[in-house]
């Protein structure tokens, strides 16, 4: 007895790529988010040099959000500690970014809500 399984390879296609995509998917997002993240760390990074040299809490915000490039600055917040008021030469300064990022990837709102916050922190001491 001989079958005729000419559409077998279809349907197992048809039931393996759905995961495939997903997984395709996911892979994109991660590395989207990967490469958001290194920006993030690079712009904190030079930011607090600014407060490092004792620019202004105004100043470092703008150059924050004029310099970072791998995502919308209009969505980045920027913290630094201490207020501008309690700096003193010989302390150190903390500016903390926080970036939101929606994951493409389909259920992912699911797992994580509705974006996921990229946070990165950079501290120097101010001359």
């Amino acid at each position: 007895m001989f079958r005729n399984e000419k559409g077998q390879s279809i349907v197992e296609f048809s039931l393996v790529i759905p995961l495939l995509m997903l997984m395709l998917i996911g892979v994109f997002d991660v590395g989207r988010m990967m490469y958001s993240y290194s920006g993030l760390h690079f712009t904190a990074q030079e930011t607090v040099r600014l407060g490092g040299f004792g620019y202004s809490n105004e100043e470092i915000i703008d150059f924050a959000k004029n310099h970072f490039q791998t995502g919308e600055p209009e969505n980045l917040t920027v913290s630094i500690s201490p207020s501008e008021d309690l700096r003193k030469s010989g302390e150190y300064i903390t500016v903390t970014l926080n970036y939101p990022i929606q994951p493409i990837t389909p259920f992912a709102e699911q797992i994580f809500g509705d974006a996921i916050q990229l946070t990165s922190e950079s501290t120097i001491r101010i001359e």
